[in-house]
């Protein structure tokens, strides 16, 4: 099996952790984003959508993380610690409820604030306007609340008292603006004591070695900077516009490769990071 990863992604890194938790034996094949590996042409080879992560198991190609994840689960089942995707009904359901809910709340708003602290500051040459950004933190913070109140509770962990696929998805999540300099564990001892846990169930050398490259986020604008003419593309002509644009309803924040379309004056998804319309 081989796993094409770029661990400064959120969803490459909860792939990573679960093959490496959980003894898969897989290939790293690393894809550096930010040097627009994955427009090369030996990875449209692997994946024409271009996104990480991707996994090739024999002829076999599969993208997306969460069906990466389940199908991990369930090809290893019997070596697979059962409570990591349950086989009880009720239980896999609730681990399947965050998994569809995560996309469009804490996937979205985390990455979000992740996009204006770190990287839009790096494309427009300036900081996001405060308005814009008191409002992805606002998202955020009701993300990081319907976490703890629906779905954490008084429980351990999401569900119930051992780790699954759903606390590893969210803790991926929440580390990206943590990645960004911000402690959004702040005033949440829930939280974070559900962090510790998480990190205890996973091993703390390899929670770190995951997180790594986030947590090093400030290394972005060199790598970025190294081409100045790639830099130029992500740049629009409306700064205004594009964060109007960040703020609709369909804005998704999936990664962090940005292309400008001067014909349509929208940023639209290159990798597996943004669509802005």
């Amino acid at each position: 099996m081989e796993l094409y990863l770029d661990l400064v992604s959120q969803p490459c890194r909860s792939v990573f952790l679960f093959a490496k938790v959980a003894g898969i034996p897989f290939e790293f094949k690393p894809v550096d984003l930010a040097a627009g590996h994955h427009f090369s042409e030996e990875f449209g080879k692997i994946s024409i959508l271009r996104k990480v992560p991707v996994m090739k198991d024999g002829s076999f190609i599969l993208t997306e993380s969460v069906a990466i994840l389940k199908y991990m689960a369930q090809k290893y089942s019997s070596s697979v610690a059962d409570n990591w995707y349950p086989a009880g009904l009720q239980q896999r359901a609730c681990v399947n409820e965050y998994l569809a809910w995560q996309h469009t709340n804490l996937r979205l708003h985390g990455s979000k604030v992740f996009l204006l602290r770190s990287l839009f500051p790096i494309i427009m040459g300036s900081e996001a306007p405060k308005e814009k950004m008191d409002a992805a933190l606002e998202d955020l913070k009701q993300s990081l609340n319907q976490l703890e109140e629906k779905f954490l509770q008084n429980r351990s962990f999401i569900v119930g008292d051992k780790i699954s696929l759903a606390d590893l998805v969210a803790i991926v999540e929440i580390m990206q603006p943590v990645g960004s300099g911000l402690d959004v564990f702040e005033g949440r001892p829930k939280l974070i004591a559900w962090r510790e846990r998480v990190k205890k169930a996973l091993g703390e050398k390899l929670f770190d070695e995951a997180h790594a490259a986030i947590m090093n986020a400030s290394s972005l604008p060199q790598k970025m900077m190294q081409d100045k003419s790639k830099l130029e593309m992500l740049k629009p002509r409306q700064a205004e516009q594009i964060l109007q644009k960040a703020t609709s309803p369909i804005f998704n924040l999936l990664s962090m490769a940005l292309v400008y379309h001067p014909e349509e004056s929208f940023l639209i998804r290159r990798s597996d990071m943004i669509i802005w319309r």
